[in-house]
């Protein structure tokens, strides 16, 4: 692993600590000599993490599309900025930068980009690992649907393990570093409906 890609909020929150762990999960990489891949904004949590990479002297690589761009939300002070034309060009240079993606928390655009990722490892068009950072619980609810759509016959139990979740930034390094690609089937076989 040597660049991870976080998905997270263009917006702060309303919780102290997801700027905290946006910020401490910046100073993690750095210190496990890992490269940033992100949205390339320079609010909200986005940032929040971006500048503490810098910060720590670590490099920041920015994906952003050209709508975003010229309304003056990119950060000017990355190491690395791209600039494309389109959200679908961002996620796929961003996805082809990347060793292993992490989600802090977010809004719709990071549920989005999160749940591509998830369905291109299920699909096996990748084999990077994908980790939530569930900072005070805030991907609880998501997990515990996870674990639902696999109750009820729409997620495969081995496809499960595509999201590892924790609550702290070093668990979460630890279990992407030793996740390994999952393997067999997307589909059910006709046994199984």
């Amino acid at each position: 692993m040597r660049r991870v890609c976080v998905f997270c909020g263009s917006s702060s929150g309303t919780d102290r600590r997801y700027r905290d762990a946006a910020a401490g999960l910046g100073r993690l990489l750095v210190e496990r000599e890992l490269e940033l891949v992100y949205g390339g904004g320079r609010v909200g949590l986005m940032g929040v993490l971006a500048d503490s990479v810098l910060a720590a002297g670590g490099r920041a690589i920015g994906v952003i599309p050209e709508g975003l761009a010229r309304k003056e939300l990119l950060h000017t002070g990355l190491t690395e900025l791209h600039v494309v034309p389109s959200m679908h060009q961002r996620k796929a240079l961003m996805a082809e930068l990347s060793d292993a993606f992490v989600a802090l928390p977010g809004g719709y655009g990071t549920f989005e980009e999160l749940l591509e990722i998830v369905t291109w490892a299920q699909l096996g068009i990748h084999g990077k690992p994908v980790g939530l950072l569930d900072v005070a619980g805030y991907y609880a609810g998501l997990a515990r649907l996870f674990d639902h759509a696999v109750a009820e016959g729409f997620i495969r139990a081995e496809h499960r393990d595509i999201v590892r979740v924790a609550a702290e930034a070093p668990a979460l390094l630890a279990l992407l570093e030793e996740a390994r690609p999952i393997s067999g089937p997307k589909w059910l076989s006709p046994t199984e409906t």
